[in-house]
């Protein structure tokens, strides 16, 4: 990675010396199976076609750029990958013995960085990995936002914002790392309170196709309703704040209006959970019993 395409304070966080290109006598060969993935990469998907197309390249033209490792635990044998994670993989499908690699001392700040630099640069990420790789900084070493943002070359409102998808409820957050939800769209259904809501709209999003500017506008509208009371609002104050706090609990957790009718002091009732669509129901059952529907009916 050349200096000048890094973040305006990663040469601070990482020293001159990492951001350097290697020299001739900086490359040696080690065995490929001395090599450890980063235990800090940010990226937890690959695209099968991306890394097929790796793989040919590499066959056909050989390793152009080493990979950069640091020593493992201070084992003299063993090494830990520090960036080219596709390139390794791309390697140990290729059967290879050795392969060319630059060490380097990288403490474990540094080893984030650069993982999560490299991503970024060839906009590898989805967003959740994005979000979490700036966390995962701020978290491990005390990083304030503006760090993060000298860090990896971004402006902090682009850092924050990014951090704001980590609040999404888990349905929605899975739509977008999917790719079915755009940046834009989870940006809009952020500003709704209400979590079953806003997952309602997420799926619609998906289903019907709409864009952010018709997403934002019906945001609006449902916080329009939330303002003018939602019917039987009363009824709720006056229930068990037990029964209440269960049905907000599992209203989370399935992204859906689970109702409780009857009461703890009866002993009996029903749980209400409905659904949507087919797709939805199968959603709904993997989550509640643990395994899909398909594989029930056989």
């Amino acid at each position: 990675m050349k200096k000048d395409r890094l973040g305006r304070g990663l040469g601070a966080l990482l020293g001159e010396h990492l951001v350097s290109e290697p020299s001739e006598t900086e490359v040696r060969r080690v065995p490929v199976g001395s090599i450890v993935p980063n235990p800090l990469q940010p990226r937890k998907e690959f695209s099968e076609d991306e890394l097929g197309e790796l793989v040919s390249s590499i066959r056909e033209n050989g390793l152009l750029q080493p990979l950069l490792v640091r020593p493992d635990g201070g084992s003299g044998d063993r090494y830990q990958l520090v960036a080219g994670e596709r390139r390794f993989r791309s390697i140990q499908r290729l059967d290879w013995t050795d392969v060319p690699v630059v060490v380097r001392e990288v403490s474990d700040e540094a080893l984030l960085v650069l993982a999560l630099v490299e991503n970024l640069q060839r906009e590898q990420l989805n967003p959740l990995e994005e979000a979490e790789g700036y966390e995962s900084l701020m978290d491990r070493f005390g990083l304030t936002q503006e760090d993060v943002a000298q860090a990896v070359g971004k402006d902090r409102s682009t850092v924050a914002n990014m951090l704001r998808l980590l609040k999404l409820p888990p349905s929605i957050r899975k739509l977008l790392q999917h790719g079915d939800l755009s940046t834009g769209h989870a940006r809009a259904l952020l500003s709704l309170d209400d979590g079953v809501r806003a997952a309602d709209l997420a799926r619609a999003t998906v289903k019907e196709g709409w864009s952010v500017r018709e997403v934002e506008r019906r945001v609006r509208a449902a916080k329009g309703e939330g303002r003018g009371g939602r019917k039987g609002a009363g009824s709720r104050r006056s229930r068990d704040p037990v029964i209440l706090a269960l049905e907000e609990a599992l209203r989370e957790r399935l992204s859906t209006r689970v109702q409780i009718r009857g009461g703890a002091r009866s002993g009996k009732g029903v749980i209400e959970v409905p659904f949507h669509d087919a797709e939805d129901f199968e959603r709904l059952f993997a989550l509640i019993a643990g395994e899909e529907a398909a594989d029930v009916l056989g």
